[in-house]
């Protein structure tokens, strides 16, 4: 999540944002050269379970869909993430520039990885679509960590904040590093066969 666009982020998750921005703020004001990078769910939290919370397992019968699935999300393995952020350490094409994790491939939505999953299964899973309200219905009752994850999710699955906005060839990754051979959802989902 770009901390520069989410200024509306839902407390207490904004503050890792606010932080982070103050970071930047420190850094381009004493003028240190930078690369900011900006990745995307990562599939070890987000992918194998398809994105249900509490388990980090593909469910074997039932799954919660964040509102009508359809918001498109960014999954990366983490390997590909570090391969990336390695890339760009001597990469004068991006210095004092941000770059996106947004590789073509793992741009999907909530139902299509989902999708992906029963295919590789041969099994339907049982959808329970849930509603933003519903989703955020008790948040503030809730502890202080669970309240940041919920908003966090909430951002992502019913905001689309990974891809509401558009990012140039210049500053996404996988088009800028096309050897970098990215794996694809479906390749990752495999491991949990």
């Amino acid at each position: 999540m770009d901390p520069p666009r989410m200024g509306h982020a839902l407390p207490p998750g904004r503050e890792t944002f606010d932080q982070k921005l103050e970071v930047r703020h420190a850094i381009e004001a004493a003028g240190i050269p930078y690369t900011y990078v900006v990745g995307a769910c990562f599939a070890a939290y987000f992918a194998g379970n398809l994105s249900q919370m509490e388990t980090l397992l593909p469910p074997k019968k039932k799954a919660n869909i964040y509102g009508d699935g359809n918001v498109k999300v960014v999954f990366a393995d983490e390997d590909d993430i570090a391969k990336y952020t390695a890339k760009t350490l001597d990469d004068p094409r991006t210095v004092n520039k941000t770059v996106y994790i947004r590789p073509q491939d793992n741009v999907l939505t909530q139902n299509e990885l989902v999708k992906i999953w029963e295919k590789l299964t041969g099994n339907d899973l049982e959808k329970t679509n849930i509603a933003a309200k519903d989703f955020l219905a008790n948040i503030e009752h809730m502890e202080i960590p669970h309240q940041a994850g919920i908003g966090h999710f909430y951002h992502i699955f019913y905001e689309g904040c990974l891809t509401d906005h558009k990012v140039g060839e210049d500053e996404e990754a996988s088009s800028l590093y096309p050897d970098v051979k990215y794996r694809r959802m479906d390749d990752y989902l495999r491991m949990f066969l």
